[in-house]
């Protein structure tokens, strides 16, 4: 199984990169680069909260349930390549906004975010319950290694 980088969506669009390759995605960015990528088709009441309101379009966020539909049944494509038979892909699960979590926290550890602004980034209360999600890869972990080691930093 082939793990894909999920971006998390609290990042701007500008710095996402796996659903690039998503063909949905630039109908659903339609030009965009900031803002929520799940948007109602119509505009915001007046009383919704600023942060749930597109800058661009003035279109409000769409509820969590709905985006997570949305999400998933777009990601089907790229959580199986090898389907191509539409009926058969319709059986077949997407990604989840809880994978695409799960997904950002552990890179955000593997980059070097210490564990405080983890835990504030993902809310949990504890480190205990953040542990099941920073899990650094074996390469990520090489990679630090090796950054930190004395004797690579006399070649150099």
């Amino acid at each position: 199984m082939v793990v894909e980088r999920l971006p998390p969506l609290g990042v701007p669009l500008h710095h996402r990169r796996v659903l690039d390759a998503e063909p949905e995605l630039p109908r659903l960015l339609k030009g965009r680069t900031r803002g929520p990528v799940f948007l109602t088709d119509r505009r915001a009441p007046a009383h919704t909260p600023t942060l749930d309101v597109c800058p661009v379009t003035g279109r409000a966020r769409l509820s969590y349930r709905r985006a997570a539909e949305l999400f998933e049944t777009l990601t089907r494509p790229l959580a199986h390549p090898g389907i191509t038979d539409p009926a058969e892909l319709e059986l077949c699960g997407g990604w989840t906004l809880h994978q695409q979590r799960h997904s950002a926290l552990t890179h955000e550890a593997e980059d070097g975010t210490n564990s405080p602004t983890l835990l504030a980034r993902s809310r949990h209360a504890s480190v205990r319950s953040l542990e099941r999600y920073a899990r650094p890869g074996v390469d990520a972990v090489a990679s630090h290694v090796a950054a930190r080691d004395p004797r690579a930093r006399r070649v150099s």
